[in-house]
């Protein structure tokens, strides 16, 4: 596709993403509506071909586990979905999933962990480290692990790396966080200033779901907002953001604090996108180029030859 048709692709998506997401997902629709109008959106994705999708059980959390037809046996990504852990699943993010898995020839595991407000914090984060110890138990190495997610999820699998370290336990191999929501105090300046360029987050609907998820108590915990942990020692990270989002901040926040930290930092912002545009693979040329520079950085950390690509 031209850089013309590209542009107004985008300029389509943006204009789309307004008039559905922020409009809709948001209050006072219920959560319940918000939910199953996410579901209904998922649908429009486009999957990556010749990718299997298997679901199974851990601890009664359904996982979906993802594999491309050329798969690098032993190695595997534990990502976990946003959604400011009120909404969102495994197929929510089905697309993106498919894609990531096939990119990097590496197997794909998404856990439909509990969300709020039926299950509040620190539930999230006891669902991810019961999926973490269970690819531990399958045979799984950490070394052989990358964890990753999106918006509330990439700041779940950080947080997922602040109870490895107060449980004394190895750390993974890498980390992919997409525009990663780690400071539920929302103190980051970029939630006002670029509150009108955002065509997808409303700043109400992420209020609500802080609300439904974390009591003040909890907000600044480190296991909640992980943006406050010490980060000395942590495995290398891989940050993505749009230019046009809210949580611009905890991304940029968080890269700054990685590398003060001595954490080998990559942080890749895309010109005009919005928050977790990489949802749009298949379709944005930006969103693939995102997923394929998330691909490359898996498979150097996993150790597999990028030749193999």
């Amino acid at each position: 596709m031209s850089d013309k048709n590209q542009k107004m692709l985008k300029s389509g998506l943006r204009f789309s993403l307004r008039l559905t997401f922020k409009a809709l997902v948001r209050p006072p629709l219920p959560v319940k509506w918000q939910r199953a109008l996410v579901s209904l959106l998922a649908d429009i994705g486009r999957l990556a071909p010749q990718v299997v999708f298997e679901q199974y059980s851990v601890g009664g959390i359904t996982v979906e586990r993802v594999t491309p037809k050329r798969v690098s046996k032993g190695k595997v990504i534990l990502y976990f979905h946003g959604g400011a852990y009120c909404l969102g699943s495994a197929k929510t993010h089905r697309s993106l999933s498919s894609h990531l898995a096939s990119s990097s020839n590496v197997q794909v595991v998404l856990p439909n962990y509990r969300l709020a407000p039926e299950h509040p914090f620190p539930a999230a984060q006891d669902d991810a480290l019961l999926c973490y110890k269970a690819l531990l138990a399958e045979g799984y190495s950490p070394s052989d692990i990358i964890v990753g997610g999106d918006s509330a999820g990439g700041g779940l699998a950080l947080s997922l790396l602040v109870r490895l370290q107060r449980e004394g336990m190895s750390f993974p191999a890498g980390q992919i966080l997409l525009s990663p929501f780690v400071d539920l105090t929302l103190s980051g300046r970029s939630i006002v200033e670029r509150r009108k360029r955002e065509p997808m987050l409303a700043q109400a609907w992420i209020a609500q779901g802080v609300e439904m998820y974390a009591s003040e108590k909890y907000i600044t915990d480190a296991a909640c907002s992980p943006l406050f942990a010490n980060l000395e020692g942590f495995p290398p990270m891989k940050i993505q953001v749009g230019s046009e989002e809210v949580l611009f901040d905890d991304a940029d926040r968080l890269a700054k604090k990685a590398r003060e930290s001595g954490v080998e930092v990559y942080l890749e912002e895309f010109e005009g996108c919005w928050h977790v545009f990489q949802l749009q693979v298949g379709t944005l040329s930006a969103a693939d180029h995102a997923v394929e520079s998330l691909a490359k950085f898996i498979r150097q950390k996993l150790n597999l030859e990028l030749s193999q690509n």
